[in-house]
């Protein structure tokens, strides 16, 4: 499913757009002059050493962090400030994180159902149809009485991504959707984003998970220092990194 050389995916079909993107947390400056374009239906995979800018990258596309200068667009639309319209951007802007961040106190289907009611204003049995549906999907449809606490992390993770699926999102961000979750959960969790992959899903997904960037993104983003310093194929990425630290990142991870 690779695309040949994604290193210039032009603008046109550019879903999702930074360009020229700056962040300062204070005196630190995580994100440098970004400039990526993720195409409709394309998987970018974001790695890197921990503190490279990763999850921010992540996290500024659906304005959980304002950025301090460039823009960023989706579909051709540049991210609001505030208000409505930021919630409607946000609703096209599926986001799974580290940490669950399910409602405790509402079943495993109340949580899927939610978004759909009050931000879309989807009617219930609309929206029950709906989540029972994507909870099959990933896998948990057996769970939908239960609640958050009740069930394993691999369990909680595949609900919120069928949460934010729910809402028809244009584009999904993972970041590092897997690093809470203990050895053998991670497979499930991982399987569900690759099952949304093959279905054509836009994806930009941060992890530390090298199998899953190799088997299923078109193109791997390298970041460190907040820069992107090198995009390429998985294949030309894991096989021949052109960058130096790129190079010196994969030696010590592939070791293991």
């Amino acid at each position: 499913m690779t695309r040949g050389d994604q290193g210039a995916v032009p603008d046109t079909d550019g879903l999702v757009v930074l360009r020229n993107v700056n962040k300062n947390f204070g005196a630190l400056h995580v994100l440098k002059d970004i400039d990526l374009s993720i195409a409709r239906g394309e998987v970018v995979v974001v790695i890197g050493p921990s503190g490279s800018g990763k999850s921010t990258l992540c996290r500024t596309i659906n304005r959980l962090e304002t950025i301090d200068s460039g823009t960023i667009t989706i579909d051709g639309n540049a991210l609001p400030n505030e208000g409505r319209e930021l919630a409607r951007l946000r609703s096209d802007v599926g986001m799974v994180f580290q940490s669950f961040n399910l409602f405790a106190h509402k079943t495993v289907l109340e949580n899927v159902m939610l978004g759909q009611i009050k931000v879309r204003g989807t009617n219930k049995a609309k929206a029950e149809r709906k989540a029972r549906a994507l909870l099959d999907r990933v896998g948990v449809g057996s769970q939908a009485a239960k609640y958050p606490a009740q069930l394993s992390g691999g369990q909680q993770q595949r609900v919120a991504i069928a949460r934010a699926l729910a809402m028809d999102p244009k584009v999904m961000l993972f970041d590092e959707p897997t690093s809470a979750l203990d050895p053998e959960m991670i497979n499930e969790v991982l399987e569900a984003m690759q099952q949304l992959a093959r279905e054509g899903m836009t994806m930009v997904v941060v992890t530390h998970e090298m199998g899953f960037a190799r088997s299923a993104a078109d193109r791997v983003v390298f970041m460190a220092d907040g820069r992107i310093l090198e995009e390429a194929t998985p294949q030309e990425f894991f096989s021949a990194p052109r960058n130096d630290r790129a190079r010196d990142f994969l030696s010590k991870i592939l070791k293991h």
